[in-house]
């Protein structure tokens, strides 16, 4: 009896999953047309542009002095917020696309 109650509530855990997938997929922050990404753009090419590093400068300086930086460079903004010490939520990630699409 109680394998049967652990797994029915392991499968109501599993029926939510797709529920919990398809909100991720709706905070999707999307960008100004030719700018650069939280989504998309790798923290490299944030970094080669100097638009893009002038605002990571301004809004997550830790990034830019990051030890590990070499190693997540082919990460997005959006990957590493999955991290807690990235310190990164939606809100953070949305108030830097939104200086993003201000550089010119």
């Amino acid at each position: 009896m109680r394998n049967l109650i652990a797994g029915l509530a392991g499968l109501a855990i599993l029926a939510g999953a797709p529920a919990a997938m398809a909100q991720a997929a709706a905070a999707a922050i999307p960008a100004a047309p030719g700018k650069p990404s939280v989504e998309n753009t790798t923290i490299g090419d944030l970094i080669a542009n100097p638009g893009a590093k002038a605002v990571l400068a301004k809004d997550l300086p830790k990034l830019l002095t990051y030890d590990g930086l070499d190693q997540i460079k082919g990460m997005t903004l959006r990957d590493i917020s999955k991290f807690p010490q990235a310190e990164l939520d939606d809100a953070k990630l949305a108030a830097i696309q939104k200086d993003f699409n201000a550089v010119p």
